[in-house]
């Protein structure tokens, strides 16, 4: 015990020595530049139509570069295993044909998880598809899940979106720029309605589609409060296409024929659901409406508090 005090003491005061003689001696200090958060990244090569009035869809392969993702003891990596899958879905959209589709990433590259919903955003896309593959430490826990946004954490949005923006954005066309903040609220929480309502469509048919071709985990159809779920304007599914820990779905993952079934059955929904895709509800001239909304939505609040 004497020996280790005796060695800690004299680590101690070499550090209390280091410190001041490079406190002393120490020349200029180096300031290291660092790259600015507000830049944005370049854009995918869009493929498919020429025509720019096809719908388009962005695929986005979860993970990738130092971010593995999930990994499980029969082997691969979620990075590696969502490029495949977004490949194949990508190859079958286009395949059918009618559509135009870009991946947020073609290869093993990292992204932010706001810069993959922001390109789908940037492009102008028409229906925006995450994919992904869960892993569980319950070997049985298997199936694919899809999930759309929940309401949990849904009012910090609208807040986010006028500090972000500093109210000089659009939803679903309309400027919220030269409106007032309770009409800006009402536009935001009308287009989150319907955004999510879309979505929840959207999950439907993908799971009407992949009956008898895909296995779906027990409870399929889900909510969560993802990042790259919280578009005010962009119809958008996060897709676990089944769970990496266990031995028949990882069999599966990793089977390319498994794979081109997979897509085909998500490409399947994705041509539905655009086919049945309504024009946007919320108009340019619909400040009138959003007004008379938030005259209602006081009123309310007033009768409630009497």
């Amino acid at each position: 015990m004497a020996g280790c005090a005796a060695l800690l003491g004299a680590v101690a005061a070499w550090a209390i020595l280091a410190l001041v003689y490079g406190m002393q001696s120490a020349g200029p200090a180096v300031r290291l530049t660092l790259p600015g958060s507000l830049g944005q990244i370049g854009l995918p090569a869009v493929a498919g139509s020429a025509d720019a009035s096809r719908p388009l869809v962005v695929i986005d392969a979860g993970h990738g570069g130092h971010d593995p993702g999930a990994s499980g003891r029969f082997g691969g990596k979620e990075k590696a295993v969502t490029l495949a899958l977004a490949l194949a879905m990508r190859n079958a959209l286009l395949e059918k044909g009618g559509v135009r589709v870009a991946l947020t990433r073609a290869d093993d590259r990292f992204l932010v998880l706001e810069e993959r919903a922001g390109i789908a955003r940037r492009l102008g896309a028409d229906a925006f598809v995450s994919i992904h593959a869960d892993a569980s430490e319950a070997e049985e826990a298997s199936g694919a899940t899809i999930y759309t946004l929940s309401d949990r954490g849904s009012d910090a949005i609208a807040d986010r979106l006028a500090l972000r923006e500093n109210r000089a954005d659009t939803v679903n066309g309309v400027a919220l720029n030269d409106k007032s903040d309770v009409v800006s609220s009402i536009l935001v929480d009308l287009a989150r309605r319907q955004m999510r309502a879309r979505s929840q469509r959207f999950s439907a048919l993908v799971l009407r589609e992949g009956q008898g071709r895909l296995r779906f985990h027990s409870d399929p159809e889900r909510e969560a409060a993802f990042i790259v779920l919280k578009s005010l304007d962009l119809p958008s599914l996060l897709i676990e296409a089944g769970y990496i820990s266990n031995s028949g779905d990882a069999r599966d993952l990793n089977d390319p024929a498994w794979r081109a079934a997979f897509g085909k059955s998500i490409a399947s929904a994705i041509q539905i659901y655009l086919a049945r895709q309504e024009p946007a509800a919320i108009a340019p001239c619909s400040e009138a409406a959003a007004s008379a909304a938030a005259r209602w939505s006081l009123w309310l609040l007033h009768e409630m508090a009497c």
